[in-house]
Order: structure tokens, then C-alpha cells, then sequence
């Protein structure tokens, strides 16, 4: 199974001739897992799935373990298998193709590079069963293929999200995504990322921990000292530019978690400027009244979700096997959004009068 931020660790399967209706899920769990209560462990492993839908399919019967059914008190262990069925579940493996407009950077017969657009989600799922890139893949290009632990995001050897914008990869053929989904397991693929974070940071660094799902709020990653609780995440930043209460830096991961920079620089007290998800969409630096207030509240208005945008990528091609490089301009809103900043950083004292 490929190990990247990028695919969910569940395997969902659907049994030939089920209703699609019916959501059918497969979790082994995990060798270092300590003893926790069965519906606690499947909220944290299910996207959208509350405490009473669980008991209710659990009351059912509709959640086994190691084949049999088991009570909500269930603690959960190392190495047992959990077989859930429950009702209306998110279509992962329906893909319908849209014409949807995609910005192509290079195309080969092997592969192609994508600058997508911030906003657009990545791969059809909850509450997004059309509108996504690979919805948009799909029509343009016949037979993408897929991987064990990707079903519905056919061609994707990795992903980004929602609102970052920049470069992706995708494969058209089964003999490219198995080699390129290899450089992404073994972290020889190159990703840089510019991002505008709240705070003035003084050097270059590097931010290591183990990356999983918060206990509080299930859409946030945290950053863990014990393995047992993540993967290894590794991302090494560098400091491009100062502007005051925020700094714009350079991000290149070694690893690639689930919002692995987000939950890095959040961890190090330097969340991405306007991340709602990781508290970046306040005034975290800097006065909260007067001019500086709207100036900030503006800079929200430009750039409207996460400063982030996957601007390099760097691959050995699965043919030629030939070192290929991309790289692309920021976007328009983070141009903006930037620019305002660097204004304000030669207007400083105007602007908190």
C-alpha cells in the first residue's frame, strides 16, 4: 500500500451485487495500538462518522471483530481485524466524469503534472462526490490507474488539499504509478512548498514528530512524541522573506503526512496565515484594534484559506528515467495577500497608530 499523506489507512470494500447504500469497511489495527474503547476507535478512524451512528451500527451487529460482534465497550487490540457495515456511505469508489476545466503544466504518455487551482478537492468523498479533480481526470483521460488502498483516485500517486494550490502528479498508466508511487515511499520525489505563516521566524529549521489524528477534533493532525500515536514526519523549512508579524518561508517535506506543514507549523507556534483549521484565521501577532485590525482582516478578504502552494516538484521519469523539474508562479491571491504584507512591513508604524 503506498505510504504517503495521502490515502486513508481504511480499505473499503464492497461486495459484488451490494447495495450502494451500505458503506463496507475493513480496518486492521494497528501493532503499537493501546486498549480503547471500540466506538471511540472508529470515530477517529471513520471521516464523518459521529459516536451514536457508530453505536447504532455496532447494536446492530454491524461491526465485527475478528468476526464476531462485539458490544460498544469493546476495547479494541493489536492486530484485531474490524469488519464494519453502515448505511449511507460516502461513494469513494464512484467516480463520474465531469468537464471540468484543469490546468495541464506537462504531458507525456506517462504522466502528467497538474497546477490545481485552490479550492478544488483532490478526490471525489464525503460531501464531494463531484467537482474534484479526479472527476475532471477521469474525462479527459480513459483508464487511469489505481493502487491498492486508492480506490476512486484513479492516476493519483499523492494529493494535496483543498484549499493549498500547486503541482500534482498523475500517472496514466499502471507501469508509471507503480515506479513513481515508489520515489513517494522511498521520499525521493522533491516538494517544495511556499507558505506565509503568522509569527517572525529567526532561522531556518527543521520540524520532526509523529503525525496522527487529534483525540479532540478529528479533522486536525497533531504532532506526537511516540510512534505509537503517528507516522514519522519529517519537514524542513527555510526563511524567505520577513514582514513583520508574519513570515514567508520555504517548505520542503521529506515526508508526506496529512496536512503534515499545517500541523508542523502549528506545532512550532507558526501556523500558515488565515488556516481556520489550525487557528491561523486570527489575529495571532500584532495589536487587534484599529488600522492594523482591518489591514489584517483585508489580507483575509485577499487571500481567503490557507497561505500555501505547492510550487516545486522534482521526479525521476518512469520511462526516460531522466530527473524532470517543475516549479510555478504563486497564485493570484497569495500574490496579493503577499504583497499587502510587504507594504505593510514598509508602513509599519502608520498603520498601528
Amino acid at each position: 500500500m503506498l505510504e504517503n499523506d495521502q490515502f486513508s489507512e481504511e480499505e473499503y470494500n464492497e461486495p459484488e451485487g451490494a447495495s450502494d447504500l451500505y458503506e463496507h469497511l475493513r480496518i486492521v489495527v494497528d501493532k503499537g495500538q493501546s486498549l480503547l474503547r471500540i466506538d471511540k476507535f472508529l470515530m477517529h478512524k471513520i471521516e464523518n462518522a459521529s459516536r451514536n451512528r457508530i453505536q447504532n451500527a455496532i447494536e446492530a451487529d454491524n461491526v465485527l471483530v475478528n468476526d464476531k460482534p462485539i458490544k460498544a465497550s469493546y476495547k479494541v487490540k493489536p492486530a484485531d481485524v474490524i469488519s464494519i457495515v453502515m448505511p449511507h456511505p460516502p461513494r469513494d469508489t464512484e467516480v463520474y466524469p465531469e468537464d471540468l476545466p484543469i490546468s495541464i503544466v506537462y504531458e507525456d504518455n506517462d504522466l502528467l503534472v497538474v497546477n490545481k487551482a485552490a479550492g478544488m478537492v483532490v478526490h471525489p468523498g464525503y460531501g464531494n462526490y463531484t467537482g474534484t479533480l479526479v472527476n475532471a481526470l477521469v474525462f479527459h483521460f480513459q483508464q487511469l490507474p489505481t493502487l491498492p488502498g486508492n480506490d476512486g483516485r484513479p492516476g493519483l500517486v499523492h494529493r494535496i488539499d483543498k484549499d493549498t494550490s500547486g503541482l500534482l502528479l498523475i500517472s496514466k498508466n499502471e507501469r508509471s504509478m507503480t515506479y513513481l508511487a515508489r520515489q513517494f515511499f522511498d521520499h525521493s520525489i522533491t516538494r517544495k512548498y511556499t507558505a506565509l505563516v503568522w509569527g517572525d521566524l529567526k532561522e531556518d529549521g527543521t520540524v520532526t514528530g509523529y503525525i496522527g489524528r487529534s483525540m479532540k477534533d478529528r479533522r486536525v493532525q497533531d504532532v506526537y512524541e511516540t510512534e505509537e500515536k503517528g507516522k514519522w514526519s519529517v519537514t524542513h523549512y527555510k526563511v524567505l522573506e520577513r514582514l513583520g508579524y508574519v513570515t514567508l518561508i520555504e517548505c520542503q517535506l521529506e515526508t508526506g503526512r496529512t496536512h503534515q506543514i499545517r500541523a508542523h507549523m502549528k506545532s512550532i507556534g507558526h501556523p500558515l496565515f488565515n488556516d481556520e483549521t489550525y487557528g491561523g484565521d486570527k489575529i495571532l501577532k500584532g495589536t487587534v484594534f484599529g488600522k492594523y485590525k482591518q489591514f489584517v482582516e483585508n489580507c483575509f478578504e485577499l487571500l481567503p484559506r490557507q497561505a500555501l502552494h505547492a510550487k516545486t516538484l522534482g521526479f525521476i521519469h518512469p520511462t526516460t528515467k531522466e530527473y524532470i523539474h517543475f516549479e510555478t508562479e504563486l497564485p493570484e491571491d497569495f500574490q496579493q495577500g503577499l504583497e499587502k504584507w510587504r507594504k505593510y512591513a514598509s508602513q509599519k508604524e502608520e498603520l498601528e497608530d
